[in-house]
């Protein structure tokens, strides 16, 4: 696909999802303005649905409002807060070695560079990605389900892994739209392209789209 048509996919999909609630980790950011709100909600948002993250996430931030409380906090404890997200026990488990880790590596903030981020507990390239971007306002391209899906889909890539997806993009995106990429295919995938039934006869870009396309004809 030719830049041209990334560019008019994303200028597309930009206007199109402001009408969505913003994404997770975006109304992390707005509420509470601190990365490391932000790196702790991510990281429990892993292989969990949002709206059970979000619940979590609200009776956590009411015990913990930063590094040392989470330092100070029992992992017996943070078990029972992070129930049910998935896999809490090794989850909570990361958040306890956490703090460890940010005040012996990074002066006991939450750092801004991907490679970094990867130093910490429970951080993949998912998460440091979304990091980076939403709590930093730097580039940043993080893949889950819903981008690996709909960029393959629309032709953007052709790839077998998020990793694979994440570097492809890399290549051929304009850094300028890296960090919009999660937050427009996130809610596309929440609202429009379901990966069961996708309700193509509202896509705003099924034009670009060979399943779009073929609905058409």
């Amino acid at each position: 696909m030719e830049t041209k048509d990334i560019r008019q996919i994303y200028s597309i999909l930009e206007k199109e999802v402001k009408k969505f609630d913003n994404p997770f980790a975006e109304s992390v950011h707005e509420k509470y303005k601190d990365p490391f709100f932000v790196l702790v909600a991510t990281i429990l948002s892993a292989r969990t649905l949002d709206k059970t993250t979000a619940k979590v996430c609200e009776k956590l931030f009411k015990e913990i409002k930063g590094i040392n409380d989470l330092e100070k906090i029992s992992v017996g404890k943070l078990e029972k807060l992070l129930y049910p997200v998935g896999f809490y026990k090794t989850k909570a488990k990361h958040l306890k070695e956490l703090p460890k880790v940010v005040k012996e590596k990074f002066n006991g903030k939450v750092p801004e560079e991907i490679e970094q981020l990867l130093e910490l507990p429970g951080v993949g390239r998912k998460t440091a990605n979304l990091v980076v971007s939403v709590a930093f306002n730097k580039p940043g391209i993080c893949v889950d389900t819903h981008v690996h899906r709909i960029t393959n889909i629309l032709g953007i890539v052709k790839t077998k892994t998020p990793l694979e997806t994440e570097m492809k993009l890399r290549e051929i995106l304009p850094k300028e739209l890296w960090s919009e990429t999660n937050y427009v295919f996130v809610l596309l995938g929440q609202n429009v392209c379901f990966s069961r039934k996708p309700n193509c006869s509202v896509c705003p870009i099924r034009k670009h789209c060979p399943i779009g396309k073929k609905l058409r004809n």
